[in-house]
């Protein structure tokens, strides 16, 4: 499944390794290396300016104005979406 993380920008559920509230970056040493060390390789995407969380997967970090509770709600209800049921060739046209 998709999650839209905002900004235009929408990634598969199953590539997020952390969805990191964007304040958590300022008191970690180990965060900000990460994040220097990819903002040199390009790897950021989202404004820095207003952001609430940070989405990290294997090869883009995601700056979003998206809180991480919004963010973990859509990935749990998409979660849920994926194990419904199927019947839509039980329905006649």
């Amino acid at each position: 499944m998709f999650i839209h993380i905002g900004n235009a920008n929408v990634i598969r559920s199953q590539d997020i390794i952390a969805i990191i509230d964007y304040q958590m970056i300022a008191e970690s040493a180990i965060m900000d290396e990460m994040i220097e060390t990819s903002s040199t390789r390009n790897n950021i995407v989202g404004p820095t300016v207003n952001a609430k969380s940070i989405v990290i997967t294997e090869d883009m970090i995601y700056y979003t104005t998206i809180s991480v509770a919004t963010l973990q709600k859509r990935a749990n209800m998409m979660s849920t979406i994926s194990k419904l049921e199927d019947y839509s060739d039980q329905m006649s046209p």
